[in-house]
């Protein structure tokens, strides 16, 4: 699998547009082991470019605190599984909570 985490200064970025960065960890659903990290730079804001330039790194699932409805078709549309109410952790420990089935996700922190 392949993830992607908004982060904002380490930490999972509650508003996903306006993130820093993306930690785009690379796992193993079976055996939940992180096998490695890359982080990339968001590119400039504009609407409807993350899901297509994620798509293109191979992502299939987002963890994010909050993310439009708009938004979250368009990634579904790019077959890509987006989780939404995560918490402000480290984005390697919300994948292995994800991978382990413990992952506490609470509202979408996004309402557009």
């Amino acid at each position: 699998m392949k993830f992607a985490v908004p982060v904002y200064r380490g930490l999972l970025c509650a508003h996903f547009g306006h993130c820093e960065s993306f930690a785009v960890i690379e796992a193993d659903e079976a055996t939940g082991e992180i096998r490695g990290r890359n982080d990339l730079a968001a590119p400039p804001h504009q609407p409807g470019l993350l899901p297509k330039w994620l798509a293109g790194e191979g992502v299939d699932t987002v963890i994010a605190g909050g993310m439009g409805q708009r938004a979250l078709g368009l990634f579904s549309s790019y077959g890509i599984r987006v989780i939404t109410g995560a918490p402000a952790a480290p984005p390697e420990e919300l994948v292995r909570r994800f991978l382990a089935g413990n992952l506490e996700t609470g509202e979408n922190a996004c309402d557009h």
